[in-house]
């Protein structure tokens, strides 16, 4: 139950302000049809986060037990750091003109899924499933905390956006991801 409460939380507060969320609002604001963004970023998050996951729960046979504590708990530490850096919506991933061939479900899950290739949220999934190893349960909880963030940004658009204080969510999420650190370096 840890793995997936801590997978919940970290993500879904990563994800504020980042440029996953900016997609999300900019889909959402040009086509006004949340029904197949949603289900395009619920699927994207599936399959992105499965990926990430089966990555952590490799690392975990590849490297010996010690290297893995730092591997983590300095990844956690890195990653407290890169989330003070706000994150800028790139305006190839939001400029796709109309939904083409593929639909809006399409568009979305393709935006959405190569958006999350490298970000926060995916890198820390690969870490939560390295220390928790428990594959299906850090899926479930950072695809949750996807939807968490994500969810209200589409239904909600800029109305939700300009009353986040977007400021003190990135500070309280490094200071989590802080304290994951320095717990796994610790030990414990």
């Amino acid at each position: 139950m840890e793995a997936f409460l801590v997978s919940t939380a970290i993500v879904a507060l990563a994800e504020i302000g980042d440029k996953t969320q900016l997609l999300s609002l900019v889909l959402a604001a040009r086509y006004r049809r949340p029904l197949p963004i949603v289900a395009g970023i619920l699927l994207a998050t599936l399959l992105n986060h499965a990926l990430a996951s089966a990555l952590g729960a490799w690392i975990t046979t590849a490297v010996s037990p010690a290297a893995l504590r730092w591997l983590v708990g300095v990844g956690f530490i890195a990653m407290a750091l890169w989330i003070l850096v706000p994150d800028k919506l790139n305006p190839d991933d939001a400029s796709a003109g109309s939904s083409g061939r593929y639909g809006l479900f399409g568009l979305t899950l393709m935006l959405f899924f190569l958006a999350e290739m490298g970000d926060k949220t995916q890198i820390a999934t690969i870490a939560l499933a390295a220390k928790y190893s428990a594959f299906s349960t850090v899926v479930a909880g950072t695809t949750l905390g996807m939807m968490i963030a994500n969810v209200p940004v589409v239904l909600l658009g800029h109305r939700l956006a300009d009353r986040l204080p977007v400021r003190a969510i990135r500070w309280v999420t490094m200071a989590l991801f802080a304290a994951l650190g320095v717990i796994v370096l610790a030990g414990a």
